[in-house]
């Protein structure tokens, strides 16, 4: 048996709950717990005097695979056992990321903005080159996906393993090599120090002009002034942005008025979709703590996901 809080109280909380005692864990206050599984992932700040006021816990289950919010607190306390939500939302977010670089490739953005019958516009996805940044579980979800259109798919990622269905994986140092012949470029990474501002004004100028690049990742890899600028002039054939920088994107930003931009709220994964998934998550890491086995997506503090 293990004792775990679910805290703070929001409309996550009893499905979490519920999560917790079938994976066979005993749901208490925060005074006797020794995991804590956090609910609220837009409450960071009440993260820290929760584990300042209870010493005893020694393992907190996180909501999202994005730990930017909490980081600071999770290098402040290396003695805990972190745990995210890393590849829990990795199969809607992946599928989301077919269904945008469809539309933009297939020219749905512009056609969905017109009042009356146009030009012919469009490539094909099919036999195409994809080049994906980021290794991890949305890359893994959505390289079968892509498989039934025959694309070329390179994967550039920190840690060079072979994948399945991938036909290169290259060191993030390559990535230059790659993005003169790359027709969809699939920003699928951790945002850290080095991965801020991956995508700028250099890359663009290396994408062919009818490449079109699909961030369903964090805003921060692209600086959205170059981005704004490809688009403008045509460097690049357009985005599909499920993250932006800043996020909300304000309204009446230039990025909300470009035809060959689409843009979605950051819903890859809805709350909706991913309760069930984070539940399943947080069942199956309680049943791993009490067996004493490894718990499914530890953070790697200081790699910073």
């Amino acid at each position: 048996m293990v004792r775990v809080a679910v805290e703070p109280e929001c409309w996550r909380r009893e499905s979490l709950v519920e999560a917790v005692e079938l994976g066979g864990g005993e749901v208490t206050s925060p005074n006797v717990a020794e995991a804590l599984v956090w609910a609220e992932p837009a409450r960071a700040d009440l993260l820290p005097p929760m584990l300042d006021g209870n010493p005893n816990i020694d393992w907190v289950q996180l909501p999202y695979a994005g730990i930017e919010p909490f980081l600071q607190m999770l290098r402040s306390r290396p003695n805990l056992t972190w745990t995210c939500g890393k590849g829990v939302y990795a199969s809607p977010v992946a599928e989301h990321a077919l269904a945008m670089a469809l539309a933009g490739l297939r020219g749905l953005t512009s056609y969905a903005q017109v009042g009356s019958w146009s030009e012919p516009q469009g490539r094909n996805l099919f036999g195409a080159n994809v080049t994906i940044l980021g290794g991890g579980g949305i890359t893994e979800h959505l390289i079968p996906l892509l498989k039934p259109f025959d694309c070329r798919i390179t994967v550039v990622r920190n840690q060079l393993i072979p994948m399945q269905g991938v036909s290169e994986v290259l060191a993030s140092r390559d990535l230059h090599s790659v993005l003169p012949s790359t027709d969809l470029l699939v920003l699928a990474l951790a945002l850290t120090p080095e991965t801020s501002g991956i995508i700028g004004r250099t890359e663009f100028a290396l994408l062919p002009d009818n490449a079109w690049v699909i961030n369903v990742a964090r805003g921060g890899h692209v600086v959205t002034e170059d981005l704004v600028e490809a688009l403008k002039t045509g460097s690049i054939g357009g985005a599909a942005l499920d993250v932006t920088d800043p996020e909300p994107l304000p309204d009446g930003h230039p990025l909300w008025s470009l035809e060959n931009c689409l843009i979605t709220p950051h819903i890859g994964n809805t709350p909706e979709m991913g309760l069930p998934l984070l539940a399943q998550r947080v069942t199956e890491n309680v049943e791993r703590r009490i067996s004493g086995s490894e718990l499914i997506g530890p953070v790697d503090v200081d790699l910073g996901y």
